[in-house]
């Protein structure tokens, strides 16, 4: 492992911070914050996606809720304070020899929802597929049906709840897409239900607009109909309420073709929203390619994702994200080609996809132990993929995402002593403790 120091004194973001917490007795620091840069200037690639930027027998300093130094903890006592004694009125906290990570980044998910449909989950066991189950009215269909009857309240409450849950196990930052109304009055109703419970829950948060997640019932006669309503009223109305920063679409010959995927996105990127796209799951359709050509921040699934796509994504600086818990859940055998796509250049991340229907696992722990096991990742990899690069799938890298100074002090502590072993014990959660901007907020 690297020994080194570094500190934030020279960070405009930190001038004038004092150090406010320590933790020491670091067994194994992660920070993934690269001495060359790598990470700050783009997502890791190749062999930057398996290091790690390993420090044993490490400390943190934090204040202001920024990282402000870290290094090997004689070093960083000694550079930090007088004598190298930590002064009253400074935190500390005792690692006691456990790993330091930074805090994982969810960058997929669709945690504002009423029902479960574990129904579903048993008709797929018994035979049926997907698309057959959507077509007898299961599905995006249902949850929009059972969404459209809960009050604000009601969605806050739960979404709440699940956020919680996703602290327990790491999750720092999430994206929370909207998709379940598809009207103005219903999608902004969820995007507001997602506020209401960061807020409560202490999960920091980006909302996406996935009012192009399915055509309603009531305009399949005329599909034209609801994508000039997404284009010419709920995406307006949603920036001006300024309750979201991205916008998704979910394009698959099924659902939204190229030429109305395009329509949207070039309609939200007008307005100042960043772009992703649910891409080439079902179909190898193009969709990672168009988002690659658009710049969007990510191309999302990519299970079926073809030479093109790929080729398309590894020249960008558009992040593939995987969603290995999607294909778990539903018993498929593909899984997105993770290993041939990382050998070819492609800058990749990792999310839950956390939903009410293809995806409940709310773990990243857990889909870092699937994308290892069944896509062949490096625990390494898998790290980076949940951190730092899912940080970038969302704009979110200059903030969140690794522990270089003068980032927000969001990091876990493991209750074992290798960062490796998060991967390596699937279905156990090994967080011991999940800090915020400097601030412990799990347990």
């Amino acid at each position: 492992m690297t020994s080194r120091l570094r500190t934030a004194r020279h960070l405009p973001r930190c001038a004038g911070l004092k150090p406010e917490m320590v933790v020491r007795n670091i067994g194994q620091l992660a920070t993934l914050d690269h001495p060359d840069g790598q990470g700050a200037k783009g997502p890791l690639r190749g062999p930057a996606l398996d290091d790690p930027v390993l420090v044993a027998k490490a400390a943190l300093v934090c204040g202001g809720g920024c990282v402000l130094a870290t290094g090997p903890e004689d070093e960083v006592l000694g550079d930090c304070f007088a004598g190298g004694v930590v002064p009253e009125g400074v935190a500390v906290f005792d690692a006691a020899g456990c790993a330091v990570v930074p805090g994982f980044v969810d960058p997929h998910t669709h945690l504002v929802f009423g029902k479960t449909r574990q129904d579903e989950y048993e008709r797929r066991i018994r035979g049926e597929t997907y698309l057959e189950i959507a077509a007898a009215g299961g599905g995006i269909h249902s949850s929009v049906a059972d969404l459209r009857g809960r009050s604000l309240d009601e969605l806050a409450d739960l979404a709440t709840a699940r956020m919680l849950r996703m602290l327990s196990h790491g999750t720092t930052t999430a994206e929370v897409k909207s998709g379940y109304g598809l009207s103005l009055d219903d999608e902004i109703r969820m995007l507001r239900a997602a506020g209401i419970a960061s807020q409560r829950s202490g999960l920091g948060i980006v909302r996406t607009c996935l009012a192009a997640h399915e055509v309603p019932r009531e305009f399949r006669g005329n599909r034209d109909r609801y994508v000039a309503l997404v284009v010419d009223e709920i995406l307006p109305g949603v920036v001006e309420a300024g309750l979201a920063e991205r916008c998704d679409v979910f394009c698959e010959p099924s659902v939204f073709d190229l030429e109305e995927s395009r329509a949207i996105l070039t309609r939200a990127r007008e307005l100042g929203l960043g772009l992703t796209v649910h891409a080439d799951e079902l179909e190898p359709f193009g969709g990672a390619a168009l988002a690659a050509e658009l710049g969007a921040d990510s191309a999302d699934h990519l299970i079926r994702i073809d030479e093109a796509g790929r080729a398309a994504l590894a020249a960008s600086d558009t992040v593939a994200v995987f969603l290995p818990g999607t294909v778990f859940t539903l018993g498929l055998r593909q899984y997105a080609p993770a290993r041939a796509m990382i050998d070819e250049g492609c800058a990749v991340a990792l999310a839950t996809d956390f939903n009410p229907g293809s995806c409940p696992i709310y773990s990243v722990p857990l889909i870092m132990a699937i994308a290892c096991t069944q896509m062949r990742l490096t625990p390494a990899e898998s790290l980076a993929a949940a951190t730092l690069n899912a940080a970038w799938a969302l704009g979110r890298q200059a903030e969140v995402g690794s522990l270089a100074c003068g980032k927000w002090a969001n990091f876990l502590v493991l209750d074992g002593d290798d960062y490796r072993l998060v991967p390596y014990a699937a279905g156990h959660n090994p967080v011991r403790a999940v800090f915020r901007g400097g601030v412990r907020i799990y347990p």
